[in-house]
């Protein structure tokens, strides 16, 4: 997902979002883990991806107050 289409997320999609990707991200580790994963580069997108839903659930927990303070 990119993160304009993050943004546009309810703050429960965004929940349910980050639940499936840290399972999938479980599931690639272990994959890995037993050297059956194809692409390990998986892990890696899934890992950003996961950072790009925390951030957003973050910002709409704040109330979209960015001030960086």
């Amino acid at each position: 997902m990119k993160n304009e289409e993050i943004r546009t997320l309810s703050l429960e999609q965004l929940n349910a979002r980050l639940k499936e990707l840290k399972t999938e991200l479980f599931n690639l580790r272990f994959s890995h883990t037993t050297r059956n994963l194809a692409n390990p580069l998986a892990i890696r997108n899934v890992r950003r991806e996961i950072a790009r839903v925390q951030t957003s659930i973050r910002e709409k927990s704040n109330g979209g107050n960015n001030d960086g303070k």
